[in-house]
């Protein structure tokens, strides 16, 4: 598996593969990347960012307290949809607990009056 390393902002392009129980990265130039490729072969997450409706018009900007696994981004980004939100609302209060079961809650990332 061919990738790039999001880890900072080098961009190291890796290769992954797996080689009977060892996973080996090559490509990277810190300890970071490898750390990074295994994640990305056996368990890939991302943190998800969006926009969420409010009341009294407008959106607020949000994203997950966590990295979710991959699989479930887009039972999150439904779920997102789903809000409308009242303000006021600000930077870190949390307006859905685990959603999507996904382990993370989502949570606003500026403030609204």
């Amino acid at each position: 598996m061919k990738t790039i390393c999001i880890m900072c902002p080098m961009g190291c392009p890796l290769e992954i593969e797996k080689q009977g129980d060892k996973i080996i990265v090559t490509g990277n130039t810190c300890k970071r990347g490898e750390l990074y490729g295994v994640q990305e072969l056996t368990k890939p997450t991302r943190v998800v960012t969006s926009l969420v409706r409010l009341s009294t018009g407008g959106v607020v900007s949000v994203k997950t307290d966590k990295p979710v696994d991959k699989h479930l981004i887009q039972n999150v980004l439904s779920e997102i949809s789903k809000l409308t939100l009242t303000p006021p609302l600000k930077i870190g209060d949390v307006v859905a607990p685990n959603i999507a079961d996904s382990g993370a809650s989502l949570i606003i990332t500026s403030n609204k009056k």
